[in-house]
């Protein structure tokens, strides 16, 4: 014979007879069993707003078979068998004792995921349990949560792998079709490629939702285990247990994405530490900050998001809680580094990695704003656009500083031989450089002004236009006052020759050729032909003075004063010449073919008129003991030794 129920149970089934009697009495009852039950457990009453119970709950039991008796029409006075009810205590009672031994110290230290079954049938406990009556079952069920939150923690982390930085980000970077851009600028050569010309074209929004499960979700959470904590999420957010589950899910997932961000190089810097870092630390971090951008945006969120929704799947609200509990450190974590940069000492070195970060930036904002919702994704949003406005300003502002450093360079020892100034180079460079970010920097730069007061016919340029026409037309300045360091007017010629040929090869073979157009090119070119003209007057005036008729004597009898006047002026037609040989062979005009035209323009000035003058006093000298003295070349020696000139040769080499 089957035991005698405990006093508990009898008062469960007195209470159920109850109820059933009143269900079948009066047209009201339903809205009288809804009472009595919220009065019987709050925290049923809290959970009934939410969800319905099981189909397997002592509620619906209830319930049905209520409304059976009254479809039948039973009487009055009728009572139901306890035999009807009695299996719902039964349940109660066995989930309860199910969740004590796990609860007992002969559980141990085991994990009731380790094994499938134990977890189905925990997991059916806990469930039953979700409209139990009693403080037994009160007990039992918040025991249960406390077990399912640790164990649902446990499985976050456990789930998790052990990350390899080379296999998430060649993972994430395949998937997103993105190439790594490699960035390789120094304050010296400022040779640094636009991030937007090595990102491609391809991987625009339609990026973030092709991600799949077997490219990136092993390296954030393995797929099996995000059923098991679906399944656990269920059970909880059912029991009420949302914040406690969002916290838990929150903390982990938090420190996983921060994880996955440092294996990208993105690491947390305060603002004190970006001031202190010198340059070529923080020019690293720059660089993969920007690199990791588009990676955290359309891989780690995107994927975040989509593991989320698949554990949270059951309560869209806590879904899109924890999401960005888990996501926002990690983008508060990119966007402090970006408004640290942003508000950062201005220095040139500088600019390219802000306004490669500004485009960055800039770029995934719909994407960024996109993974988030209500006032998550309004607070993102503005703080992103906070950062963006000060990455322009500390564009602008870079560019200022850079005109200010151009106008206020100092050195005041001449370049051997006329070369390109490194001033020359360092600016082009720079300036060539710039000209790649042109979509961006003339967004930046539309209402800039860029103190150049007479423009002329440049003012259909383009606001980046006007700003390279301010840093070169700077530039041009401060080598115009260079050149001044040479006494020598012919190698100040050389000197400006070099630099402006330099200045004109830059724009001419970039896109500072669109920004600047040919009519600018066509003007410094003629520049170049007057500094070249400049040169040969000054340098060869004196030399062909030696070889004019003008001041020989031409009095019919005066031989000896004619072959007198021609000796000093074969001499001194020597002296210049050698004088001019041992000086400038080693000045230097870089480009070739400017070298050899200047060589050209010399041996057509210079040979015919030695050529003629000799021809025309030799005989006065010939028969003379010394008249090789001052006959010294003939033509093709001078043109030999003109071959020499501008290749830049040392004194004793």
């Amino acid at each position: 014979m089957a035991a005698a129920p405990p006093d508990g149970q009898e008062k469960v089934i007195a209470a159920a007879q109850h109820i059933v009697k009143s269900l079948a009495n009066s047209k009201n009852a339903a809205d009288d069993m809804i009472r009595i039950l919220s009065g019987f457990d709050n925290r049923f009453s809290l959970m009934s707003n939410l969800f319905p119970p099981p189909p397997s709950s002592a509620a619906d039991s209830v319930l049905e078979a209520a409304d059976e008796r009254t479809s039948q029409g039973e009487g009055e006075g009728d009572e139901p068998d306890p035999d009807d009810v009695a299996p719902a205590g039964e349940e109660w009672d066995a989930a309860v004792e199910l969740i004590e031994r796990w609860e007992s110290p002969g559980a141990g230290d085991r994990l009731l995921f380790d094994s499938r079954e134990d977890a189905d049938d925990y997991l059916a406990a806990a469930s039953c349990l979700l409209g139990a009556p009693g403080p037994r079952a009160e007990t039992a069920l918040q025991a249960a949560m406390a077990r399912l939150e640790e164990e649902f923690r446990h499985l976050l982390i456990r789930g998790a792998p052990p990350l390899a930085a080379e296999d998430l980000q060649a993972s994430l970077l395949r998937r997103l079709s993105l190439t790594v851009p490699s960035f390789n600028s120094s304050a010296v050569d400022l040779d640094c490629p636009s991030f937007a010309s090595h990102t491609g074209e391809g991987d625009g929004a339609g990026g973030r939702n092709s991600v799949s499960d077997d490219e990136i979700s092993p390296y954030l959470i393995s797929p099996d285990t995000v059923s098991t904590l679906r399944d656990i999420a269920e059970v909880m957010l059912r029991a009420g247990y949302a914040p406690e589950l969002c916290q838990v899910y929150g903390e982990v997932r938090r420190d996983t994405l921060l994880e996955c961000l440092a294996m990208l190089g993105v690491d947390r810097m305060s603002l004190e530490e970006v001031q202190r870092v010198e340059w070529g630390v923080l020019d690293g971090k720059m660089k993969k900050w920007i690199q990791a951008l588009k990676v955290v945006v359309r891989g780690l969120l995107a994927e975040e998001r989509r593991i989320c929704s698949q554990i949270l799947v059951a309560d869209a609200n806590a879904e899109e809680e924890c999401f960005t509990e888990a996501a926002k450190g990690c983008v508060l974590q990119m966007l402090n580094f970006g408004d640290a940069i942003a508000i950062g000492k201005r220095s040139p070195e500088k600019l390219f990695r802000i306004v490669g970060m500004y485009e960055a930036l800039a770029e995934v904002l719909p994407e960024l704003e996109g993974v988030f919702s209500g006032e998550a994704r309004d607070f993102i949003k503005e703080e992103t656009e906070g950062i963006l406005v000060r990455l322009g300003d500390a564009v602008r502002g870079t560019i200022a500083e850079l005109a200010n450093a151009i106008q206020g360079e100092t050195s005041r020892k001449p370049l051997p031989g006329g070369e390109i100034h490194p001033l020359t180079r360092y600016v082009m460079n720079y300036v060539r450089l710039l000209a790649d970010y042109n979509t961006s920097l003339n967004h930046l730069l539309e209402h800039w002004d860029t103190e150049l007061e007479n423009r002329g016919d440049n003012e259909n340029m383009t606001p980046l236009g006007h700003c390279m026409l301010m840093l070169i037309t700077h530039l041009q300045g401060k080598i115009e006052e260079k050149s001044k360091l040479y006494e020598d007017e012919a190698l100040q010629n050389i000197f400006l020759m070099n630099n402006l040929w330099y200045i004109v090869q830059k724009v001419k073979d970039s896109e500072l050729k669109t920004l600047l157009g040919d009519n600018w090119i066509r003007k410094r070119r003629g520049q170049i032909r007057q500094y070249s003209t400049g040169y040969l007057r000054s340098s060869w005036t004196r030399v062909l003075v030696c070889l004019k008729d003008g001041g020989l004597p031409q009095t019919v009898g005066s031989s000896s004063a004619l072959k007198a006047a021609l000796k000093d002026r074969f001499k001194n037609f020597n002296l210049a010449f050698e004088e001019l040989y041992r000086t400038q062979t080693t000045w230097r005009v870089v480009d070739p073919q400017l070298r050899e035209e200047l060589k050209i323009s010399i041996s057509e000035k210079v040979l015919p008129a030695y050529r003629s003058f000799v021809g025309r006093f030799r005989g006065q000298l010939e028969g003379g003991r010394s008249s090789a003295r001052y006959i010294k070349y003939n033509p093709e020696d001078l043109e030999s030794q003109v071959s020499d000139f501008f290749e830049g040769k040392r004194p004793n080499a």
